[in-house]
């Protein structure tokens, strides 16, 4: 028997009618889905110290059980000592089972261990039905290793749906179980 993630069967078993009676679909093809996150890591500093980029990927890496790749720099920039090809971030992008693996661990063990939260702010549309959030720590996850970090860097995480409209991404994500802050 294979495995299947709980939030895909969730999807498939709970979201999918929710969603059909909220916004009347006539069709299950017509309810928005989760197609992709992608999780990224500026680390402007490692201009300086090379070792920065090496600690950032297996940081990601341990975090979405996924390899993690350096970005380099696309154009020269004097201001900042920055040469084209110079790695100043990591990135990964999770699809299938590894995405919502990703999803139900950041929503249920890391979301919960950030410090005075009071739920996830809904700037972060884009209009076109894809949500931004930004993380200030990665100490929020249970991968990494306090002990073992040199320095504290935030990631911005970025949940890419089939939604046509925010409003649509919006319960889509709530639905998954995003706690975002209530509107008064």
């Amino acid at each position: 028997m294979s495995y299947t993630p709980r939030l895909r069967d969730k999807y498939s078993k709970e979201i999918i009618p929710a969603l059909t009676e909220q916004f009347q679909y006539k069709t299950v093809m017509q309810v928005p889905k989760l197609l992709k996150i992608s999780v990224n890591q500026g680390l402007g500093t490692a201009i300086a110290d090379k070792k920065l980029i090496d600690a950032g990927v297996n940081e990601i890496t341990s975090i979405t059980g996924q390899k993690a790749v350096a970005t380099k720099s696309k154009k020269d920039i004097s201001n900042f000592k920055l040469r084209k090809g110079m790695p100043i971030g990591v990135r990964v992008t999770l699809r299938g089972n590894t995405m919502y693996e990703f999803l139900d661990r950041l929503v249920s063990v890391a979301i919960p261990r950030i410090r005075d939260f009071r739920g996830i702010n809904e700037k972060g549309f884009d209009g076109r039905g894809n949500y931004t959030l930004g993380v200030t720590e990665q100490i929020i996850f249970p991968e990494i290793l306090i002990d073992k970090v040199a320095k504290i860097n935030g990631m911005d995480i970025t949940f890419v749906t089939t939604a046509h409209t925010d409003k649509e991404c919006l319960a889509l994500l709530k639905e998954f179980g995003l706690p975002f802050k209530n509107q008064k």
